[in-house]
């Protein structure tokens, strides 16, 4: 899915209105989190995302990891955030079998709920990448840096901010 869908209008060049908005956040990036998070954990073969699916960036986001399952060979699972509890019982029901990670994207409702979800990432020992740098500050695994983008790289390349906590440091936001 193109970032361009989710926008009211018929192009960027030619948007139809007054008003032109920008994106925090462009969509075919979520599909290098796939790639990273399969560089962290080689032995994976399948992915829970966590996604909010009422917001078009969750599912620009979705759609986005979805293009890049073939090439990584992982089973995805799409798990929405509107709610702790059920976030708590799909991840935990995903956790149960082996050989499982975890993508976290871009919504409010991830971020609102992020002490539990790292929690549980963390309890139920899956691999994980999260979308903004403050993630690590409270207790994950490891981020993708959202200004990695367009350069083709590696995802071992990318550049990473391992957990502050297991680091030594103890900065929360």
């Amino acid at each position: 899915m193109s970032s361009i869908r989710s926008v009211q209008g018929s192009s960027l060049a030619q948007p139809g209105g007054n008003t032109t908005g920008f994106t925090a956040f462009e969509y075919g990036i979520s599909g290098k989190w796939l790639e990273l998070l399969k560089e962290i954990a080689p032995h994976m073969t399948r992915v829970a995302v966590l996604r909010d699916p009422a917001l078009a960036a969750g599912i620009g986001q979705f759609a986005a990891i979805q293009s890049h399952v073939s090439s990584s060979a992982a089973e995805l699972s799409a798990i929405d955030t509107r709610d702790v509890g059920e976030i708590e019982r799909a991840v935990v029901a995903f956790a149960r079998k082996p050989n499982g990670g975890l993508i976290v994207t871009a919504s409010a409702s991830a971020l609102i709920h992020r002490d539990q979800i790292i929690t549980l990432a963390t309890r139920l020992s899956l691999p994980n990448v999260y979308p903004f740098r403050y993630y690590p500050s409270y207790g994950s695994l490891v981020q993708a840096m959202a200004g990695f983008g367009g350069g083709g790289g590696k995802a071992a390349e990318l550049p990473l901010e391992a957990d502050r906590a297991q680091a030594g440091g103890s900065d929360r936001c």
